[in-house]
C-alpha cells in the first residue's frame, strides 16, 4: 500500500512542477443534490488533467536512463510527455487505435513520439515492455506505480486542505492510481470519508475485476470516458488491492448519462471537460449521487477532450 509519507513526500517534489488547482461549489449540483457539491478542477491541470501529478513524481525519480515510456489512453502520456522534456530525456508513448487524434497530437507537441500500436491498451502495453526490454527505457506506468500513485495522492491533500469537513470524494476510475492515491491520503486524514468510485458500462476494467475478486481481461470499448478505457494488467500489483480495500461505492454511468454530465458542465458551470471528468456531474445528474451525509467533492479528471466531439455532445447529437 501507498501511504500518506510517500504521498507527503510527493507534494513536496512535484511543487514546482504542477499548479495547485482550485476547488469550487456548484449551486447547481448542489440544489440537485440535497447538500454542497464542490468541483476539485484538475482540468486546470499544466497537461490538461490530474496525470502530470504522478507522472512528474515517476519521473523525478528516475536515474540516468536512455529515455522513458508508457502505455496511454492519451492524458498519463501527455504527462510523461511534459515530463521528459523538462527533464531532457527521450519519451516514446505508445498507444492504441481508439486514442482520439487531439491527445495524439498533444504528445507530439511536447516532442514526444506517439506510436500507435494494436487496437487496445495491452497491446499498447506489449509495445512499451518491448522498449524496456530491448532498447533501455525506463517505465512509467500510468496507475499500477507506487510513485504514480503517491503524486495522485497529492490531490486528497489537497482537497481536505481546502476543505476538511467534506463527508465524500467521487472519482473517475479506470486503472485505479487516481482513487487509490486519493483515498490513501484522504482516509489516512479522515478515516470516516466516503470514497466512491464513477466509471462507464462500456468495459470498465476495474469494475468487472472486484466483482471476480481478481483482475481480469475485459473488451475495450468505445466510450465517451475513453480515459477510462483499458485492463488493469492481470498481474496488477497495486491499485487493485487498494480500490478493493479503500472504495466504499462503485457506479456504472450509461453513455446518454456521461455526455449529459458534458453538456451540463459546460452550460451550467462553464467548464469544457472530457467524459471521463464528467461521470460525477453525470452521477448526481442521473440521481444516483447525493450530498445529503455532507460535502461532496466531484474530481474533474481532465479537459482533454476532441472539439468537435464537444460541439457535437453539446448538440445532443452524441
Amino acid at each position: 500500500m501507498v501511504g500518506l509519507d510517500e504521498i507527503r513526500m510527493a507534494a513536496a517534489r512535484i511543487a514546482p512542477m504542477i499548479r495547485r488547482t482550485p476547488l469550487r461549489v456548484s449551486r447547481g449540483l448542489t440544489d440537485m443534490a440535497g447538500g454542497p457539491v464542490w468541483l476539485k478542477c484538475e482540468h486546470h491541470q499544466e497537461t490538461g488533467a490530474f496525470k502530470l501529478r504522478g507522472a512528474s513524481n515517476a519521473a523525478a525519480g528516475l536515474g540516468r536512463v536512455a529515455g522513458v515510456t508508457t502505455a496511454s489512453t492519451g492524458n498519463h502520456g501527455r504527462a510523461l510527455a511534459h515530463a521528459a522534456r523538462a527533464l531532457g530525456i527521450p519519451a516514446v508513448i505508445c498507444m492504441s487505435r481508439l486514442v482520439p487524434a487531439n491527445k495524439i497530437a498533444a504528445i507530439e507537441a511536447l516532442g514526444a513520439e506517439a506510436r500507435i500500436t494494436g487496437a487496445s491498451q495491452d497491446e499498447a502495453f506489449d509495445e512499451a515492455r518491448r522498449l524496456v526490454r530491448e532498447e533501455g527505457f525506463a517505465l512509467v506506468p500510468p496507475f499500477d506505480d507506487a510513485a504514480v500513485i503517491a503524486g495522485q495522492g497529492t490531490l486528497g491533500l489537497e482537497i481536505l486542505e481546502d476543505l476538511p469537513e467534506a463527508a465524500a470524494i467521487a472519482i473517475p476510475l479506470s486503472g485505479g492510481g487516481l482513487l487509490a492515491g486519493v483515498a490513501a491520503a484522504a482516509r489516512a486524514l479522515r478515516p470516516d470519508i466516503r470514497i466512491i468510485g464513477i466509471s462507464m458500462e462500456r468495459g470498465a476494467a476495474m469494475a468487472a475485476s472486484l466483482a471476480a475478486g481478481h483482475p481480469v481481461d475485459v473488451e475495450e470499448l468505445e466510450t465517451l470516458a475513453d480515459s477510462l478505457g483499458g485492463g488493469i494488467g492481470l498481474e496488477n500489483r497495486l491499485t487493485f488491492a487498494m480500490c478493493r480495500d479503500l472504495m466504499d461505492d462503485l457506479i456504472l454511468l450509461e453513455e446518454a448519462e456521461i455526455a449529459a454530465g458534458i453538456r451540463w458542465l459546460a452550460r451550467e458551470e462553464g467548464e469544457t471537460v472530457e467524459g471521463a471528468a464528467a461521470v460525477g456531474a453525470a452521477a448526481v445528474l442521473a440521481g444516483r449521487l447525493d450530498a445529503r451525509a455532507g460535502p461532496l467533492v466531484l474530481l474533474l479528471s481532465g479537459g482533454n477532450i476532441d472539439p468537435a466531439l464537444h460541439a457535437a455532445i453539446l448538440k445532443g447529437e452524441r
